[in-house]
């Protein structure tokens, strides 16, 4: 009987032959926490009194608040940091950048099984890893032991055909597929990507596609590894990592759903819940008052990209503040080597350290009452940016763009 991609890579782990619904032990590879979640792990691993045996596999990050911006978060962040050198484990200080990307940019490869302390940790399905969140009890346990319990998922066979037409992206066709699915229609299901849009699509792409399966309630989002994650692992010094894997041919899925984005235009999400999407032509026209471009979603190199060709030779409009944050030190650099980020600034944008920003509202673009945000990022929960008197609409870095200099939901098919 044949397995998909969840059912091997837990089947490995396990030593079991296990299949959906079946419940493993299985042995971690990687265990990531940042700095919201850490300290409840930490405090909860001191109160078991155990023996630490996972050390060297676990990574900590500062990016949540990053830097800080108050006394609490900087003593926080000062006990994660003692805690991880007193047991050898990795540590990231502000600055470095976000903990997806620094994950995948630094330490996953295919078919491993990594934990995290955060719930967008299934973005490290792209290069065909098992990777879920966990609560900070649970990640305690996996720091002591090396291991925890999985329930293995059913799997969602989602098959996307076609090719992308000119300002439409990734981010614009995962929106369409979680507004079919909706916010809990994939509930501790694994989603798995397959199509001819899938097999072209670059790894930004399938990161941020990975990124947002927990916003229809999947336990993971994964692609089959092939030359394009060969091809990033190589860029990032890891190319002896790579490994193929795919699900088996006669592998037996939950559903199958089929889409085509020949005919997609851009998609939008509105207030307040990830599924209420609208295409840019039902919403074109909101006034907005700040875009923000960044994220664990779309802060990569190429959404820098995309947003600077748009605004090159623009101006941001007067009304609107523009802030974008590359998602680690690496794209920072890039981006700056690149003109990326002076055209940016020349536009009338601001860019803010490597980490979550305003994403998470704890500081650098919170929203006061009344005002909208259109962001790149993968929540637009109520008080998800800091003031629950907000109201936050998701859409791609182009889109984003093209927001920023009209002033207002705009069509970014215009400026490309």
């Amino acid at each position: 009987m044949g397995k998909t991609i969840a059912e091997k890579i837990l089947s490995e782990k396990s030593g079991k032959d296990a299949y959906a619904g079946d419940i493993v032990i299985a042995k971690i590879d990687q265990i990531a926490l940042q700095d919201g979640t850490a300290p409840l792990a930490i405090r909860q691993l001191t109160n078991l009194k155990v023996e630490i045996k996972a050390a060297e596999i676990t990574h900590f990050f500062v990016d949540h608040a990053s830097p800080s911006p108050r006394k609490e978060l900087s003593n926080d962040q000062k006990f994660i940091k003692e805690f991880s050198d007193k047991i050898g484990a990795d540590f990231n200080k502000a600055g470095e950048g976000i903990i997806h990307q620094l994950m995948v940019e630094r330490h996953v490869n295919p078919g491993d099984l990594v934990i995290g302390a955060d719930s967008h940790t299934c973005t490290y399905g792209a290069l065909s890893a098992f990777a879920t969140g966990m609560g900070s009890t649970d990640v305690a346990i996996a720091i002591a032991l090396g291991k925890n319990w999985f329930r293995v998922p059913e799997t969602f066979k989602i098959v996307v055909d076609g090719e992308f037409k000119k300002g439409v992206y990734p981010k614009d066709l995962i929106l369409w597929i979680i507004g079919k699915l909706g916010v809990d229609g994939a509930t501790y299901k694994a989603l798995e990507f397959h199509g001819d849009a899938i097999d072209k699509m670059e790894m930004d792409g399938r990161l941020t596609m990975a990124n947002m399966a927990i916003e229809c309630g999947a336990k993971a989002g994964l692609f089959k590894s092939d030359k394009i994650a060969e091809d990033f692992l190589a860029k990032h010094g890891r190319q002896n990592k790579f490994r193929e894997i795919k699900p088996d041919k006669d592998a037996t899925y939950e559903k199958e759903l089929f889409f085509d984005v020949s005919d997609l235009e851009p998609v939008v999400s509105k207030p307040h819940n990830v599924d209420n999407i609208a295409f840019i032509s039902e919403v074109e026209g909101i006034e907005v008052d700040q875009v923000f471009i960044g994220t664990c979603t779309n802060g990569r190199l190429s959404d820098i990209e995309i947003a600077a060709k748009i605004l090159k030779g623009k101006k941001v409009n007067r009304d609107v503040r523009l802030i974008v944050a590359p998602a680690s030190r690496k794209i920072y650099l890039q981006a700056l080597k690149l003109g990326y980020l002076e055209t940016i600034v020349n536009a009338g944008g601001l860019i803010i350290p490597p980490g979550c920003g305003p994403c998470v509202g704890i500081h650098q673009g919170v929203l006061a009452d009344g005002e909208v945000c259109l962001s790149t990022q993968n929540r637009n929960f109520k008080g998800r940016m800091g003031n629950p008197e907000s109201f936050i609409y998701l859409a791609s870095p182009a889109t984003a763009a093209a927001t920023a200099i009209e002033g207002k939901i705009a069509d970014p098919r215009r400026y490309l």
